[in-house]
């Protein structure tokens, strides 16, 4: 062999690997050119002073991974064409290299399902650019203030317990069942919702939540009420699925009901009852019940998205529209996002007792569970009562953020601004009275580093000028006060 070999005992790794990565190192190098014979394994063998079972183990992983071919009776060869080259990825062709996309991107959209059509056309989410330093556009919670030492000895419990059989995909979609259990138990305390644990449908978020109902019960074509102004990931899920989306105006007390009475042939209505997006309005006691026997005497599904419920900072509890009613026309979506963290992406879908079984296809089409790991650690958490412990926490700690939220707003823009909603969630809506465009407020406060979002994407229609959506869940209280100062400067500047 025409290339030097260094083997050395005392390593660590095996002989037949260093072989290996020897032989592999002349191949990539060049200095065992395409096509090239190599020694028999017996030559080798003597050559090195090595057994032969050791060259043979050596050939046998480079015979498997494409850098050697046998030939019958003729030795073995060097490849001509090696994985690596064929992994690595070819420099496309520079001539003509726009026209021709341009040219299969219309090839390809031709191609497309009306779902996929639909999801081309229409104007899509997207803030663009880098994130500004002070981001009141995204609703995060406080995640700094998250228990993480709780969680990660929850985790690493369950690691040291978990089982190979837990690797494998669970026998059943809905999700983890001491987790349903736990859900069905919070929600009948906090929500006054009660429910079976094969109620429950574990999701990743509510957004997927929202995704399967608009799969499994509308067709395209069906008419569904949502509220105007109301939450675009809801619209865009529904759109998308063909649905004729009727908006439904929502005043200082939530869904205006009585103009479903107006509305025929609705196939399901989407409403955020205990603090509407983007108004941040709860919807009344004597209109929850309106919409109810609404939907009883109609057959209409309500889709209730109960996102940040947990945070309402006056005024007695309302039950969700799923704790009033007894006839199965409520599906309820909650999450864990804002009252956990985001990437946790562990959310839940309550259904109809009748539902469940198709619901449960649904998810498993989707993709088959969400993730076990962590739906056992949240599991933990739920039960030795540290998401209890935890919401109590964060409800007094964003309460005072609110109100240093509406006192930094009212010292700005003394006279000039309106501040709408309950006092609830973590989020505020506001009307300013300038003479600055929405875009042009967005823009201006994104080169003073803040990040703000007009309303007018939440309205079916013209939508509100001068209406603006701050979340200050997690932002810093230092953060909050400069960026509202920020935000005064580019309304005054103009």
């Amino acid at each position: 062999m025409d290339f030097p070999v260094t083997l050395d005992s005392q390593l660590t790794a095996s002989l037949h690997r260093q072989l290996y990565d020897e032989i592999r190192r002349c191949i990539l190098s060049g200095r065992l050119a395409p096509g090239q014979r190599v020694p028999s394994s017996r030559s080798l063998a003597e050559s090195l002073g090595i057994s032969r079972a050791t060259v043979t183990m050596s050939y046998e992983c480079l015979l498997s991974e494409g850098y050697l071919q046998a030939a019958t009776g003729a030795g073995t060869y060097v490849c001509r064409q090696l994985p690596d080259e064929l992994l690595r990825a070819k420099n496309p062709a520079t001539k003509d290299k726009t026209t021709n996309r341009s040219v299969v991107k219309t090839a390809h959209y031709k191609r497309l399902s009306k779902y996929g059509a639909h999801l081309r056309d229409k104007e899509w989410l997207g803030f663009g650019g880098p994130e500004p330093e002070i981001q009141f556009s995204f609703g995060r919670p406080a995640m700094d203030e998250f228990p993480m030492r709780e969680w990660q000895r929850l985790y690493n419990l369950r690691f040291k317990k978990a089982l190979f059989n837990e690797l494998d995909c669970p026998s059943k979609s809905q999700g983890y069942a001491p987790l349903r259990k736990a859900i069905a138990s919070y929600l009948a305390r906090a929500r006054a919702v009660q429910c079976d644990p094969d109620q429950i449908i574990i999701v990743n978020g509510s957004q997927q939540a929202i995704d399967l109902v608009s799969r499994v019960i509308l067709d395209r074509g069906d008419n569904v009420g949502i509220e105007e102004p109301g939450y675009i990931g809801a619209r865009k899920a529904f759109e998308v699925q063909g649905a004729q989306l009727i908006p439904l105006p929502v005043d200082n007390s939530g869904l205006t009901v009585d103009k479903l009475n107006s509305i025929p042939n609705l196939k399901l209505v989407y409403v955020t009852p205990s603090h509407q997006f983007p108004t941040g309005v709860v919807l009344s006691l004597p209109r929850r019940l309106e919409l109810l026997n609404w939907a009883e005497k109609t057959s209409t599904f309500i889709v209730e998205d109960d996102y940040d419920s947990e945070y309402r900072y006056k005024g007695r509890p309302i039950p969700a529209l799923a704790g009033l009613e007894h006839h199965e026309s409520v599906l309820y979506i909650g999450t864990f996002s804002k009252v956990l963290f985001p990437a946790l992406r562990l959310g839940y879908l309550v259904v109809p007792v009748s539902l469940i079984e198709v619901f449960a296809r649904a998810k498993w089409l989707a993709d088959r569970h969400s993730p076990l790991i962590e739906q056992q650690v949240l599991t933990d958490f739920i039960n030795e009562g540290h998401l209890d412990r935890h919401i109590r926490r964060m409800r007094s700690f964003y309460e005072q953020k609110r109100k240093l939220v509406v006192a930094a707003l009212q010292k700005s823009f003394d006279g000039r601004i309106e501040i709408l909603g309950d006092n609830a969630g973590i989020n505020v809506l506001i009307r300013l009275q300038t003479d600055v465009s929405d875009e042009d407020l967005v823009a201006l406060a994104r080169t003073r580093g803040v990040g703000i979002v007009s309303t007018r994407a939440f309205y079916s229609g013209a939508g509100q000028t001068g209406e603006f959506l701050l979340n200050y869940g997690g932002i810093s209280d230092a953060a909050i006060e400069a960026g509202i100062l920020r935000l005064q400067d580019c309304v005054d500047s103009r």
